[in-house]
């Protein structure tokens, strides 16, 4: 049994939630870069330039990419041989969000009911989702998620006999609907699936998988490229200013499900979808 302190995972934490605040994943800049080159719209053009300009800078000055700095979204992979030792783990993973905003300057979003709306003033609690798997190791992401996307994503209980056409459908309305509102271009995460609430975590773990990476299954691969190549046909563009880079891409995560059941949820990630991991 391999024991690992609740300190470090405190440490470890507060690191994630400023780096992935202040530095964009490479594979969503080099994705952001490919499709500046082959935008049609030279006012989407630009904006790319300027989105690209913008994640440099804060890489550079050591600053947020954008004020929204995102409630914390947590996704922990634990492995059966691990112990953590002096502490607790969901209060340690707390403690880390709450240094994390504290000394990376990044901005409290979290209130602490959704009618009162009071602000928590350390960016607490965290939503944590935990996966227990084999192996000694702690495998720790971090993704600040902001709610100009988030309030745009949506979930859905299809009847089985709405088939591929109806999941199909979903996702572009769903995109559709956001217009400028998820600032664009995104990356799409879907959730196919499940039941109820797992369909909705399906889609959000998607938002994880990099640019330019396909689902296993031929299928699945077949459809993400389709709909990005439909969602892109919207005509939405960069920041909803029109062009033909409204998402980066799509990427599809699948369960099986009840036979009476054909959930499907769309979790949208702006153009700085930020996460960053950590592996103890």
């Amino acid at each position: 049994m391999r024991e690992i302190k609740a300190s470090q995972i405190v440490e470890v934490v507060k690191k994630l939630c400023i780096e992935a605040n202040y530095n964009l994943p490479d594979d969503i800049l080099k994705g952001l870069k490919i499709r500046k080159k082959e935008e049609k719209s030279p006012l989407g053009q630009k904006i790319l330039e300027d989105i690209i300009l913008n994640a440099e800078i804060a890489m550079q000055e050591k600053m947020a990419i954008c004020q929204d700095t995102g409630m914390a979204v947590v996704f922990v992979e634990i492995g059966q041989e691990v112990r953590i030792v002096d502490g607790d783990l969901e209060e340690a993973i707390n403690e880390g969000v709450r240094l994390g905003y504290k000394e990376g300057y990044l901005r409290k979003s979290v209130v602490k009911s959704p009618i009162e709306r009071i602000n928590t003033d350390d960016n607490t609690p965290a939503i944590i989702h935990y996966r227990v798997c084999r192996g000694d190791r702690l495998i720790i992401t971090v993704m600040p998620k902001g709610a100009g996307s988030e309030n745009m994503s949506a979930l859905k209980m299809l009847k089985p006999s709405d088939d591929l056409e109806g999941v199909k459908r979903f996702v572009i309305e769903t995109v559709e609907k956001s217009g400028p509102n998820a600032c664009p271009p995104l990356i799409v995460g879907v959730g196919l699936g499940g039941d109820f609430e797992y369909a909705a975590y399906l889609a959000k773990k998607a938002l994880l998988r990099k640019v330019g990476e396909r689902h296993q299954d031929i299928l699945i691969a077949r459809l993400e490229e389709e709909l990005l190549n439909e969602i892109n046909s919207l005509g939405i563009g960069p920041m909803g200013l029109g062009g033909t880079t409204t998402a980066l891409d799509v990427h599809i995560e699948v369960y099986p499900t009840h036979i009476a059941s054909l959930p499907v949820a769309v979790n949208l990630g702006c153009h700085a979808t930020r996460h960053a991991t950590f592996v103890l």
